[in-house]
């Protein structure tokens, strides 16, 4: 039973933020449905331009959209034209000022939708999972992350019958709130079906551990003591 919660979402406010940063009492379904068409514009347009996170932000009636992204170049453009070009198709969809800010990611390896996405592709190019998965779970440890978790499911190899397979390395503290938990889910669309892709990926925690605080307090404690 405790599987099912979604990393990020159970630690909002604590270790993660919210992607969407309004608030609204009486058209409240019209933004989130602005907001689903934003981002799929976006997820339809950059498709190869490495998007791991999309932030709306709202102020009367202006958008700010910040993209996260491993490859700033392709979304960017040459001058600028690609950026450009976004920007004045979500207004034209969407009828307000867009404003859109883009957000190098500088360490790919450890970002869970990155990693998720290239694994899926992997797939589709018909590369050996087993590899594919120790592959990115070893680039991932090597660049930082505390803890790797990757589980594919589905008809693994082109075999007739769906089945799991998980690969993991270190450790991901799942009902640890204060743990920063990088978490995603992607569909590899094969030939011989949909495989799910998901990754976890454990950064450290964000706040100090209850025994670090109290061994800091008391080592203050002794040291005003012997003053």
């Amino acid at each position: 039973m405790g599987r099912k919660v979604n990393p990020i979402g159970f630690r909002l406010g604590v270790a993660s933020d919210w992607e969407s940063n309004w608030f609204a009492e009486r058209n409240y379904t019209e933004l989130l449905h602005e907001d689903l068409l934003i981002r799929s514009i976006i997820q339809g347009e950059l498709t190869r331009a490495g998007i791991s996170r999309i932030e709306l932000e709202r102020a009367a009636n202006k958008v700010d959209v910040t993209l996260f992204t491993s490859k700033p170049g392709i979304v960017i453009g040459k001058q600028g034209a690609n950026v450009d070009r976004l920007r004045k198709l979500l207004e034209r969809k969407v009828g307000k000022k867009v404003n859109v800010k883009i957000e190098e990611i500088k360490v790919p390896e450890t970002d869970a939708r990155l990693v998720a996405e290239g694994i899926a592709e992997q797939l589709t190019r018909r590369v050996s999972y087993r590899r594919a998965m120790k592959h990115s779970v070893q680039q991932a440890m090597r660049r930082g992350a505390k803890g790797v978790k990757i589980r594919l499911a589905g008809r693994l190899g082109g075999a007739d019958m769906r089945r799991e397979v998980k690969e993991m390395e270190g450790r991901v503290p799942l009902h640890t709130i204060r743990a920063e938990i990088d978490y995603a889910a992607v569909h590899a669309h094969t030939t011989y079906g949909r495989i799910g892709v998901k990754v976890w990926v454990y950064k450290g925690d964000r706040l100090p551990a209850r025994d670090e605080v109290t061994e800091a307090s008391l080592t203050a404690d002794l040291a005003n003591a012997g003053d």
